[in-house]
């Protein structure tokens, strides 16, 4: 017999229906499962070991221009949907995520809640059955991590045991209940996960990955457990030490700044690279962003918006790396933001097929009715030497401690770091810093990598106005409950606003 085909019969009850994309990774059949009367098998160490592969496979959700990557960054200012013509209309649905005017019923709302509660549940049998301390282990940093996504962009967390039936409506962790949650699996997977140091395929659980994410939850602890979702913000000492310590703890492991900026999202070996998806790569990165008459041809779809591209200096390398023009499969498109004529691979001037007129990519986009030349482009992950998904990096671990010596009043040794990293990358020295400049300095630093969303409600400011966006209800820094999940599991209250 085939057991937990799609795991359907035991997931029936989180409220999910499973969405078709072009990253869907298939999940595994098997032997264990659950029996004729519903009762759980545990797995083998063998078969935990396929699921857990599974699990690491199914990162390539994070890999796509929809679901979580559209809600962590699409709603952001640092990058804009626009429809051009046809193109990208989707009834409005991208529109909608940057004017921050979604509801309960948006597509992109309800796929990144099936994709991370699927993912989720599926580690609960590795962990229910009698496996290695470090299957074990794995599993746990799993769970925490996808249940981290759940609990960071809904609030409330469904969950479900494998040895509930489909009949049993799911329990619902509130904030802090999934908080306390993710931080028992991350300190009980710790000491059995093994010391892993950089490579550009650290595509499994290590020391390093269960020390990013626990530094990211101290991180933003205050976020979760505020009275108003929305703020204001508290941040506790004690909890800004326990960044600093698991940020200390990768830097141990061997983690340090790559020098090369664009090398890390290279196939290169990169001291950066903590956590990566194996079943994915940035492609869909320049795909979404290319235009048609570039080599690769890409979708003429997102770019940048002209104020968060002003907010770096020309001299800073993470601006751009300029295009290689010397006849190689991709040597036309160059690195970090394309702005202006764009070029062929032998660097004759690009024509735009469309409007037969010289391609120049503008600052200035409309978020409707926007020219193929209009906005400006990122480019992290390059067609001719991309290497796979990064997840986390050290970059975001070190901007993680200094916040976190700012916020405890340490402000020298914080600005000293961030100095650091902006020396390394070719930009001025600071001579003071505020919050305003640490979180322009993540952006420089982490543009178009998922994280922005929550960066700007930690700092305060993603209620705020930007071009193309006048909506400041505070309510929107939680997304709604899925109306079809809210209206299957009577555990869950659709949160408020929605």
């Amino acid at each position: 017999m085939k057991i937990l085909k799609n795991i359907l019969i035991l997931f029936l009850g989180m409220s999910v229906v499973f969405s078709c994309t072009d990253l869907e990774t298939e999940l595994l059949d098997s032997e264990a499962g659950a029996d004729a009367n519903n009762e759980f098998i545990k797995y083998t160490e063998d078969r935990a070991l396929e699921f857990l592969q599974s699990s690491y496979n199914s990162l390539a959700t994070f890999t796509d221009q929809n679901n979580i990557y559209a809600l962590g960054t699409h709603t952001s200012d640092e990058l804009i949907p626009p429809t051009r013509g046809v193109d990208w209309g989707d009834n409005g649905v991208w529109r909608t995520l940057h004017a921050h005017n979604w509801d309960a019923t948006h597509a992109s709302v309800l796929g990144a809640w099936n994709n991370i509660h699927q993912n989720a549940f599926a580690t609960n049998g590795i962990i229910f059955s009698d496996v290695s301390a470090e299957t074990d282990a794995a599993a746990r940093f799993m769970r925490a991590f996808y249940t981290y996504h759940a609990m960071d962009m809904f609030g409330q967390v469904p969950f479900r045991e494998v040895t509930d039936g489909p009949d049993v409506d799911p329990k619902v962790f509130s904030r802090t209940e999934a908080f306390d949650f993710i931080i028992s699996d991350l300190e009980t997977a710790l000491p059995h996960l093994p010391s892993i140091g950089p490579s550009p395929t650290n595509a499994q659980a290590s020391k390093a990955t269960a020390n990013y994410l626990l530094a990211k939850m101290y991180l933003n602890k205050a976020v979760y457990f505020a009275d108003n979702p929305a703020g204001p913000y508290t941040f506790d000492n004690a909890d800004m030490d326990r960044v600093i310590e698991h940020v200390d703890a990768i830097t141990a492991d061997g983690y340090s700044l790559d020098p090369d900026f664009f090398n890390v999202f290279t196939a290169n070996e990169s001291p950066e690279i903590i956590f990566t998806s194996p079943n994915g790569s940035g492609q869909n990165r320049w795909m979404m962003t290319l235009h048609y008459d570039q080599n690769p041809s890409g979708w003429n779809g997102f770019t940048t918006l002209a104020d968060f591209y002003n907010k770096f200096e020309d001299q800073d390398s993470r601006i751009g790396q300029e295009a290689a023009k010397d006849g190689s499969e991709f040597g036309g498109i160059g690195k970090g933001f394309l702005i202006g004529q764009q070029f062929t691979r032998n660097g004759d001037i690009l024509i735009d097929s469309r409007s037969q007129k010289p391609l120049q990519f503008t600052p200035e986009v409309p978020l409707a009715g926007a020219a193929t030349e209009k906005g400006i482009r990122a480019i992290k992950y390059h067609p001719a030497d991309h290497g796979q998904y990064i997840l986390m990096r050290y970059a975001d671990a070190y901007l993680m401690k200094a916040e976190a010596l700012f916020r405890k009043g340490e402000t020298s040794e914080a600005l000293d770091m961030v100095n650091n990293l902006r020396s390394i990358r070719g930009a001025s020295t600071l001579n003071s810093l505020d919050e305003s400049i640490l979180l322009d300095e993540r952006g420089r630093e982490l543009y178009w990598e998922g994280y922005r969303r929550t960066d700007q409600i930690r700092f305060g400011t993603f209620t705020d106005t930007w071009d193309h966006k006048s909506v400041t209800d505070e309510f929107r820094v939680l997304y709604p409950i899925p109306s079809i999940a809210v209206a299957s599991n009577p555990n869950l209250e659709q949160n408020p606003g929605y």
